[in-house]
């Protein structure tokens, strides 16, 4: 399954690229480059893929419930944002390893960005209403 796994994803990481759907920032910047990037992908092969893979535990019903929490949410309700200027944003979070424990963040402004796009979705989808 590593195996498999491993070759499907590159796959598709190799077609993003060459498709011009990647895009590089901070210190990735370099994997532009088509070598750089090749270099890059042999690497990623040449290292054994651990894929952790178990049966759901429950069924559909804790899967619907689970999923039910999160259709109607945004990626960060207003009230958890604390302050921001040009180059910084602080937002509240809770430490659930630390006894749900209230503590504040701050990341670089484009940090915060890069974090807050990876939870919209791609074109052609839909918020499940």
């Amino acid at each position: 399954l590593s195996r498999l796994y491993r070759r499907l994803f590159l796959q598709d990481l190799q077609a993003a690229f060459e498709t011009g759907a990647l895009g590089f920032f901070g210190e990735l910047t370099s994997l532009a480059q088509p070598a750089a990037f090749a270099r890059f992908l042999a690497e990623m092969r040449r290292i054994d893929w651990v894929v952790y893979a178990k049966p759901p535990f429950g069924g559909p019903q804790q899967v619907l419930a689970y999923l039910g929490r999160y259709t109607h949410r945004v990626a960060i309700a207003n009230s958890r944002l604390a302050s921001l200027n040009d180059h910084e944003v602080a937002f509240r979070w809770k430490d659930y390893r630390h006894h749900d424990k209230t503590k504040l963040m701050t990341l670089a402004a484009d940090e915060f960005i890069r974090r807050f796009l990876l939870h919209t979705l791609p074109d052609g989808f839909h918020r499940i209403r």
